[in-house]
Formats: structure tokens, C-alpha cells, sequence
């Protein structure tokens, strides 16, 4: 096999929520109209399956999904036989262990029998396993996406990838307090209506009993939050405009006004002095449990720890609106490396029968019920309703033609070094320094930490 250079992409978390329980239905025929119909309906059940079992065997095709999931082998396994009982194809799941999946996929790609359904999860490795995959454009399974946020292309157009799960962050609200406050989810849309009704929380929050943002602490325990995710937005900004497909070796810092807008914002209206942010010890995950604050930037794994203190009637999350031109029709941060790519080198029938094992899995009631519980939100038209709420959300506004924010933090030469010295210019920032720090750790840091990565 050909090798080539793979982009060095830092893998995202894995995600996991409840599903509702299905309901049935009832009859008002009499009992024996409902023996006969009983055993009718089940004859040409049983029949129809039948048929199609042999149908889809008599081709020969078969499904080998390499999983890129250790958390989800058990499940997968379950749904796999399911899948088999009802239809009579073979479905064979392998899972590789965590942190093994390219080495893993490569040995397996060299063998005779590979793996029809593979991971194929950023521009990286579509550069290096795109001719192993089939044009996805147009066949069902792509039809049944909500979304083409989390769909990877390939220079030539050709959909080589497309997301089956994402997780997605943003500004997690208390709706109780924000209402206490006198204000709405609808009331904030954009940046301006943000900044109007915490700067109104932060003026009278001695009169409310709680403040408009939690702690932006910078120790390694919550800086992420801020030289990770909240930089995200002005790379996202730049990556749009100027159309990235692999990590730059230099960037412009076009859009920093968006990072300093929500930065000042998140450390003025807040209970917290910024000059103490640089020595940490903050819990803002605490202080949003407690009622201290009515907003706190996170994401949608933030679910099961604030659910044990709010019902889902009072969360929701919201976009980080910036100060970006039609940032109104803006959705979550929404990102993923979960992504299927069905093998071009397999036999047609097999092909044939992993792409209807695909779009079983997000149409179907079993299918829909174990990714919902393995995987959170799918992006996909028949997703089923997640109790996570962030879920909901995010789901929802993808739905609405909101446009996704990607990751595109995921390009970043030598990561940890570079948010290093991300962090270390906004503490300086907060001392009193001058903002132009901080740019030049944007700029000139990403420019030193490619040359590094890249000598």
C-alpha cells in the first residue's frame, strides 16, 4: 500500500445519551378477527422476511465494519446479529483498540478479505484513504443526512466519508434564572443581544442573587475551554474564508475580534476578578450547579452532571455568538472524526449490501434506538430524540438550515504547545497587558509550531 503523510488531527471524545421507549398500539376487533389476522399478518411477515433474506443472501454480498469505537464493540456486536437474524446477510464487526485504529486499518486494508465499512474521519486521512472509498453523493444513507456539515470530500468533489455521530459545544443557559432576569432564549441572537442582557445581569446581580457568566479559570483543568474551543471561532472564521483543506502553515488572525469580544465579555460579567483566572482553582461547573451564574460555556458531555441538579426544562445551549456578520443563522460548534467510508476495492455486492446496512442502522427502529444510545446525536433526518437536551439542541438548529461552526481548532500544529502560548498571553492580557500579545501567540506561535511540526 502507498503510504502518505497523514495531517495530525487530535481526536474528538465520544459520546453517549438515553433513548425514549417506543410505544405500541391497540385494536378494538374482536378476538377471533384478531387470531386470524394475528396469524395472517405474522404468515406474510414471516414470508416477506423470509424472502428478502434470501434475495439479499442470494447475492453473496456481506458487511466487515471495522469500528472505530471500543465503547460501542458490545452494542455493535448486538446490532450486527439483529441485523443478520432479520435479513440473512453476514455483518462482521472488528474493533480496534483505542488509539490503534490506523495501524489497525492499514493491516486490515492488506488483506484479502478488508473491511467494507471504515472510518475515515479528517482531510488528512482522506488524503491517504480516499481511493479506497466509494462516492457516497446520491446513494440512500447520504440521503437521509440532515446536514452536510460532517460529509468529507476529496479535492475532486467525490463524498468519501460522512459523519455518523457529533458532539457539539456552546453557551449552556439556565433558562430559570435568564427568565428571573427578565429575559428569554429568544431574546439573545446574535452578539449584540448577548452582550446587552448579561452586561443587565452583571449591573444588578447583587439584586438577583447570581451573575451572568461563570469562571473562565486558565489552569489545565479548564483553559481548554478557552485556548481550544473559544479559539476556535476566529479559525473558523478564516478557514471559511480562505477555504483551508489541510493545517496552513501560516495563519492571518483575520477574525480575532471575535475571540476578544467573547473573552472580555465572558471576564467582566462575571463574579470572578480576571487578574485571579491565571492561578485557576475555579469549579465553573460548581458554580453553574449552585445557581451562581446564568451562563457557562460548554458542551453537550457537560449533560449528565447538570442533569442530576436541572430538569431538561431548564437547559439549553446556545451558539457563542462572536460579532460575525450573520452569526443570527449560526448553530452550535459541531465536530466529529466519526465518519463512514465504505471500501471501493470490495466486491459490488458487497458494497451493495453495506450500504443498506448503513441506512438500516439510521432509518430502522433498532437501528436509530442503538445509535441514539451509543452515539448521541446522528445527523440524520430519522435521528431518535435524545433525553440529552444539548443534543436536542444542537439536532435542532442543524435541522433549521443553521449553519455548523466545525472544528477547525482540529488543524493545529503541535496543539498542546500552541495553546500554551495561547494561555500565556491571555494571562498577561488580564494583568492589564496589551491584546497584541495575544495576537501575536495566534499568529506567530502557529507559524512557529508548523515549522516545528513540519521540519
Amino acid at each position: 500500500m502507498k503510504k502518505k503523510n497523514v495531517l495530525a488531527l487530535m481526536l474528538v471524545g465520544s459520546m453517549c445519551a438515553t433513548l425514549f421507549a417506543g410505544c405500541g398500539s391497540t385494536s378494538t376487533a374482536s378476538s377471533d378477527t384478531k387470531e386470524e389476522t394475528k396469524e395472517e399478518t405474522t404468515t406474510e411477515a414471516t414470508t416477506e422476511t423470509a424472502d428478502a433474506a434470501e434475495d439479499t443472501a442470494s447475492g453473496s454480498g456481506s458487511v466487515y465494519w471495522l469500528n472505530f469505537k471500543p465503547e460501542a464493540d458490545e452494542a455493535l456486536q448486538g446490532i450486527a446479529a439483529t441485523y443478520t437474524e432479520q435479513t440473512g446477510v453476514e455483518v462482521k464487526v472488528v474493533t480496534a483498540a483505542s488509539g490503534t485504529y490506523e495501524q489497525t486499518l492499514t493491516s486490515e486494508m492488506d488483506k484479502s478479505a478488508a473491511p467494507t465499512l471504515f472510518v475515515i474521519g479528517n482531510q488528512g486521512s482522506v488524503s491517504t484513504w480516499g481511493d479506497y472509498a466509494i462516492d457516497l453523493k446520491g446513494t440512500d444513507v447520504y440521503n437521509e443526512l440532515n446536514t452536510d456539515s460532517f460529509t468529507l470530500y476529496d479535492a475532486d468533489g467525490k463524498a468519501v466519508s460522512i459523519g455518523y455521530c457529533y458532539e457539539s459545544y456552546g453557551i449552556i443557559v439556565n433558562k430559570t434564572l435568564l427568565a428571573q432576569a427578565g429575559y428569554s432564549i429568544d431574546d439573545i441572537t446574535n452578539f449584540e443581544t448577548l452582550k446587552a442582557v448579561a452586561d443587565d445581569i452583571h449591573a444588578r446581580a447583587a439584586e438577583l442573587g447570581f451573575d451572568a457568566f461563570t469562571s473562565s479559570g486558565m489552569d489545565d483543568s479548564s483553559s481548554w475551554r478557552f485556548s481550544g474551543h473559544l479559539a476556535n471561532l476566529p479559525l473558523y472564521y478564516e478557514e471559511q474564508a480562505d477555504g483551508w483543506t489541510e493545517a496552513p502553515s501560516e495563519i492571518k488572525g483575520t477574525y480575532l475580534e471575535y475571540f476578544k469580544n467573547v473573552w472580555d465579555l465572558y471576564t467582566t460579567d462575571t463574579a470572578i476578578d480576571k487578574s485571579t483566572l491565571a492561578t485557576g482553582g475555579y469549579d465553573a461547573e460548581a458554580e453553574f450547579k449552585n445557581g451562581e451564574a446564568v451562563f457557562y460555556q460548554n458542551g453537550t458531555w457537560e449533560y449528565s452532571a447538570l442533569s442530576e441538579v436541572y430538569s431538561n426544562d431548564e437547559l439549553s445551549m446556545i451558539p457563542i455568538y462572536c460579532g460575525a456578520d450573520g452569526e443570527e443563522n449560526a448553530g452550535l460548534c459541531s465536530g466529529t472524526e466519526n465518519c463512514w467510508a465504505v471500501n471501493a476495492k470490495a466486491s459490488e455486492e458487497d458494497q451493495k449490501a453495506t450500504l443498506d446496512f448503513m441506512y438500516w442502522l439510521v432509518t430502522s427502529e433498532e437501528g436509530t434506538k442503538m445509535m441514539a444510545e451509543q452515539f448521541g446525536a446522528i445527523p440524520y433526518k430519522g435521528a431518535a430524540e435524545s433525553d440529552n437536551v444539548f443534543l436536542a439542541d444542537s439536532n435542532r438548529l442543524l435541522s433549521e438550515g443553521k449553519y455548523n461552526v466545525d472544528w477547525a481548532f482540529n488543524y493545529t500544529p503541535n496543539v498542546d504547545e500552541w495553546r500554551a502560548g495561547v494561555v500565556a498571553a491571555m494571562n498577561q492580557y488580564d494583568a492589564g497587558g496589551d491584546w497584541s500579545t495575544v495576537e501575536t501567540a495566534f499568529v506567530q506561535g502557529w507559524a512557529t509550531q508548523y515549522a516545528a511540526a513540519n521540519q
